[in-house]
């Protein structure tokens, strides 16, 4: 008998392909330690965008949460995700950062690193594969497995041999998008097992629905691990139900010798959990189905959707879907994968709704073609090339030979917010999100994270009230003028009331009150402040009348698309208009950066003199830092809108004097 092993990725993987990565730490500890006697391979817990979200959402510290894990789960082995030089962020790293980030990975409880290139580029995983290594982790090295011209078994046959000389401990065979089927995966693993001494692991995503089936034949042709999920949070863009595979598996040559009684009691917690926060099932969508013709992962759909929904453009789904094969072949046949994924992806956006292909380039989007990232799997179509890079060279040696280090840089640069060398990575890692972090935490304001399920709207709805009036947000605390007015429960559908006496209601008070009732069944919430009655209905309306008779006097309506039908075309005029001046607009929605770095000069300024093409700022959106150009030559006249504040599409950022 040989007993196949499994990896649980619940706590990572799982709930980054269907929750959007939002359990909490909170959320994971009450099981951890059940989780821990299961007899699991390893469980995978960190990395991927559970880094990010922890900072950027949850208001966590990745790293703590790490350790609190670890004091629990002591038996089996904790695994992350690295994305190679990127390690859990979007872009290349220095080697010093990479190291640092390993190394203190493994300190804090990390004993599996798993570590993977998008584009299988093995440049890489040099300094990650070598640092994990040095730390006294297990490496293992994951090939993006895809499908294209050029993804051949000879070609993946030789990647392993390659990755097997740099020291990897083991092989994964990592199929994010559901691509491999089941008799395609007999002959890949039985070749790699034939050629290869070292344990072989397989990663397959549900998604198309083949991702089961490829599991068993892979067991039989020699797969040593399989990554599955607990049921609640299993099919779909995520994994395979761990209960449906030791169940197939049980009795045969590969039993997995986990017991079933026990799996299904930690299915409980999580279900019950699903349904406490209103987290969707995994379920299998027509666009999942068709991840055979244009690839992208189910999770990457899921942020598509987001992305579309925040620029009021989701009718385009269907139009991106056809771009996104049409823009990944003229890149190179990159495996959809995080980065490569959200490049291709965003890039298939813009396309489509800029209506001009390539017109706006995200600064990663052209680093891609410009070989940052590194060697694509095959070349880029030149003319592409040629418009999006103009007069820049190629980079034709590893990435991040180019890089300087910048530990020592960034270690001054944080100063005094960070407590530790975790913090200082952290600020690597993200400068924007770790310092927002880091601040919220020396003031001891990061309280709870944010709720996720309509249950909790009215928590949300109170604090976002309280929070004018002075009032300490997530307390119990009411204003010593007026007390709160409790909401009616959101199952109602009905509208509440929140008196506001106390403090000046502003526009992010509604703008995030907007927000809130678009994800619930709330139909309208009522402001009282300065003897005014604020009324906010779903949709985005927002009236205001005096406390009295008088009759309502509308002031500002939102647009909030939330359909896949076309929304009615609204004129969007620039503000402020000066007499010849030419408007440079946002053309996505996303928060506005005047510079590249927190503490670097601003790209222009009132009265600088810009030429055509030349970036005047940066907007962050779908995970991307998209650079804005100037469209004309001129002299920078106005700039209407402040550092990190978030801006709508359409909205006038610039007025240039046309010269």
């Amino acid at each position: 008998m040989r007993r196949v092993k499994i990896t649980d990725t619940t706590l990572r993987d799982a709930h980054q392909s269907l929750w959007a990565t939002r359990m909490t730490t909170a959320d994971m500890l009450p099981v951890a330690e059940k989780l821990d006697k299961i007899g699991y391979h390893s469980i995978e817990v960190w990395g991927g965008t559970t880094f990010d979200v922890c900072l950027r959402y949850l208001n966590e510290d990745p790293w703590e949460r790490l350790r609190q894990l670890k004091k629990i789960i002591r038996h089996t082995p904790l695994q992350m995700l690295i994305r190679g030089q990127s390690l859990v962020g979007y872009k290349h790293y220095p080697d010093d950062v990479v190291e640092s980030f390993v190394t203190k990975a493994v300190e804090n409880g990390i004993n599996i690193i798993r570590v993977f290139d998008a584009l299988n580029d093995i440049r890489n995983l040099e300094t990650a594969m070598r640092a994990g290594k040095a730390a006294g982790a297990h490496v293992q090295a994951a090939m993006v497995y895809t499908v294209s011209p050029v993804h051949t078994g000879q070609h993946y046959l030789e990647l392993a041999l390659r990755l097997a000389e740099m020291g990897a401990d083991s092989i994964c065979l990592k199929d994010m998008a559901g691509l491999l089927d089941p008799y395609r995966a007999y002959e890949l693993v039985k070749l790699l097992k034939e050629n290869l001494d070292l344990p072989l692991q397989c990663h397959c995503h549900y998604i198309g629905g083949l991702a089961f089936g490829t599991y068993l034949k892979a067991v039989e042709a020699g797969a040593d691990v399989i990554d599955t999920a607990t049921l609640p949070l299993a099919f779909g863009a995520s994994l395979p139900p761990v209960e449906t595979v030791v169940r197939a598996l049980q009795g045969s040559p590969y039993d997995t010798g986990l017991n079933i009684r026990e799996l299904f009691e930690i299915a409980k917690y999580f279900e019950e959990l699903r349904k406490e926060n209103g987290f969707k099932r995994g379920v299998t969508r027509i666009n999942d189905m068709r991840v055979f013709d244009h690839q992208v992962p189910g999770g990457t759909i899921s942020n598509l959707v987001t992305q579309l929904e925040e620029q009021k453009s989701l009718y385009r789904l269907g139009e991106v879907m056809e771009e996104i094969p049409r823009v990944r072949e003229e890149l190179g046949y990159p495996p959809l994968v995080t980065p490569a994924s959200q490049i291709v992806g965003t890039q298939a956006v813009l396309n489509v709704l800029t209506g001009e292909r390539y017109k706006l380039v995200p600064g990663e989007v052209r680093d891609y073609i410009r070989g940052s990232y590194g060697t694509p799997p095959a070349p880029i179509n030149r003319e592409i090339a040629r418009k999006v890079l103009g007069d820049r060279e190629p980079v034709t040696c590893r990435p991040a030979d180019l890089l300087e280090p910048v530990m020592g840089k960034i270690r001054n640069e944080v100063g005094e917010l960070a407590l530790s060398e975790e913090d200082v990575i952290s600020y690597a890692l993200f400068p924007q999100v770790a310092r927002r972090f880091l601040e919220l935490r020396r003031s001891g304001g990061l309280g709870r994270p944010e709720p996720q399920n309509e249950k909790n709207v009215n928590m949300r709805v109170n604090n976002a009230a309280r929070a004018g009036a002075g009032v300490p947000a997530g307390t119990a605390k009411e204003s010593s003028a007026k007390k709160v007015a409790q909401v009616p429960p959101a199952e109602a559908g009905s509208a509440g009331t929140v008196e506001k006496e106390a403090g000046e209601l502003n526009l992010h008070d509604i703008r995030e009150l907007i927000r809130l009732i678009d994800e619930t069944s709330i139909t309208e919430v009522s402001l009282e402040n300065a003897g005014l009655r604020v009324a906010i209905k779903k949709g985005g309306t927002c009236g205001v009348k005096a406390a009295g008779p008088e009759p309502e006097q509308k002031v500002q309506t939102v647009p909030r698309d939330t359909t896949e039908e076309e929304p009615a075309k609204t004129a969007r005029p620039a503000d402020n208009l000066k007499a010849g001046a030419v408007p440079v607009v946002s053309p996505m929605v996303g928060t506005f950066y005047r510079s590249p770095a927190p503490d670097a000069p601003p790209f222009v300024k009132v009265g600088d003199r810009v030429q055509k093409g030349q970036t005047l700022c940066i907007i962050e959106a779908m995970k991307l830092m998209n650079e804005i150009e100037a469209e004309v030559s001129g002299e920078i006249v106005e700039i209407l809108v402040e550092n990190g504040q978030p801006v709508e599409y359409g909205q006038t950022l610039f007025l240039i004097k046309e010269k």
